[in-house]
């Protein structure tokens, strides 16, 4: 058995290094792991990071963005080159904890549930009020367009099993941070079994690099009536 991360990354020369050694010490259930990186043009050096842990690391892919293309691309392209059996999405920035794959691959392995979200407010208190309610209203509409009870749509870790991304894969177009609304409307359209689980979040503020805004927010109750619809 093989667990897939897809760990796309833009400009985070700081954080990747750290977080590529976290996904590969990181428990996936005894399952051989395949790191799939994507720089997504980077500039200020990540890409010398990443590719200094090719001949450290086995089993680590490299793919590098000739120019900006945006997450949802880096994601897309990402998910197209994974081979495992588990697929998973980790941030490059260090707010996901990658020792929490365990919690989120037990629904999939138990057959419990197709697609596994990583919910950041679930039983937990997120210290952000903007954001937090920023997130709550964009799970809100999602909710209401897919027929789904999700806490946290928005999260970075959506986890897959490969039959379920092999469904959901060819109907993703999304190139921004719209990638998030747009795999719930698909896996909801699909009629795909989602589960959430709690997991622990440490969030960036923008002066730390966080590089979503409200631009962002906005595409994404755009993407959620699109794809609703």
């Amino acid at each position: 058995m093989k667990l897939s991360i897809i760990i796309p990354v833009y400009n985070e020369r700081d954080t990747i290094g750290e977080v590529i050694r976290a996904v590969w010490a990181s428990e996936a259930g005894g399952m051989e792991k395949e790191i799939i990186v994507v720089d997504d043009g980077s500039g200020d050096g990540t890409r010398e990071q990443i590719t200094n842990y090719k001949s450290q690391i086995t089993n680590l892919k490299i793919i590098l963005n000739e120019r900006n293309l945006g997450k949802g691309s880096s994601v897309r392209k990402g998910l197209g080159e994974a081979s495992g059996d588990f697929v998973i999405i980790q941030d490059a920035d260090f707010e996901y904890n990658p020792m929490e794959y365990q919690k989120l691959l037990e629904p999939l392995m138990k057959g419990e549930a197709d697609v596994v979200y990583g919910s950041r407010f679930k039983n937990s208190k997120f210290v952000f009020k903007s954001y937090y309610l920023a997130n709550k209203f964009l799970t809100f509409l999602s909710n209401l367009f897919t027929g789904l009870n999700l806490t946290d749509m928005e999260t970075c870790y959506k986890c897959f099993t490969r039959k379920a991304l092999n469904k959901i894969l060819p109907h993703l177009k999304a190139k921004r941070f719209e990638i998030e609304p747009e795999i719930t409307a698909v896996a909801a359209r699909l009629k795909l079994q989602i589960a959430e689980v709690p997991i622990s979040y440490a969030r960036r503020s923008k002066n730390e690099g966080k590089k979503i805004g409200w631009r962002d927010g906005l595409e994404a109750v755009i993407a959620i009536i699109k794809y609703g619809l």
